[in-house]
């Protein structure tokens, strides 16, 4: 311990500067917890919105889906649509904005408009919602179809009966219509 110019005693670091440690010898610096008579400061737990703020910031996140995520982490239910709510007049929870995002990302990794769509409406989206969100993507249903049948039997797609019914049944678990299945089953490479 050392004294300041008035005479008290004080700890190493107390005046700003950090003691000198050797590199890599783990010995604790000034600021530790692990300094006697030094408490370190707890953090008070997050509020049911920097919950909710720390789901969104990783992706978006739909209404229902927010607030049984807030309820998995022990937040109540009134406390998670309270703050749901706040982050939705706020602008930071947007389910129009999600189903676009999912319609993009299903779309993205070769799946159809009804699988999207059964999956939109378990994110409690309306009908409205759902239909805006497929009618607002710019992409090629059948092109995706094809593209996903491309990959799994070769460049020159399903040669045979056997295999235009297995990429019929990929694309049918996929979430196609009928009118895309048959446009990628049977396509002509050179289309």
């Amino acid at each position: 311990m050392s004294q300041d110019p008035h005479g008290n005693d004080r700890l190493p670091g107390d005046d700003g500067t950090q003691d000198e440690v050797p590199e890599g010898t783990g010995a604790p610096v000034a600021g530790d917890a692990a300094v006697p008579g030094r408490r370190r400061s707890r953090r008070p737990p997050p509020t049911p919105v920097q919950r909710a703020l720390g789901l969104l910031v990783r992706r978006e996140h739909s209404r229902k889906e927010l607030a049984r995520k807030l309820a998995a982490r022990g937040v109540e239910a009134g406390e998670a649509a309270a703050a749901v709510e706040r982050l939705a007049s706020e602008g930071w929870q947007d389910d129009t904005r999600f189903a676009e995002a999912l319609v993009r990302g299903r779309a993205g990794a070769g799946y159809g408009p009804l699988y999207i769509r059964a999956e939109l409406g378990t994110h409690g989206l309306g009908g409205e919602a759902i239909a805006a969100a497929l009618e607002g993507y710019g992409g090629d249903w059948t092109a995706i179809a094809r593209d996903l049948v491309r990959r799994r039997f070769g460049p020159a797609g399903p040669l045979d009966l056997a295999q235009r019914r297995k990429a019929a049944d990929l694309l049918a678990r996929r979430g196609f219509d009928g009118d895309s299945i048959r446009a990628a089953s049977r396509f002509d490479p050179d289309d």
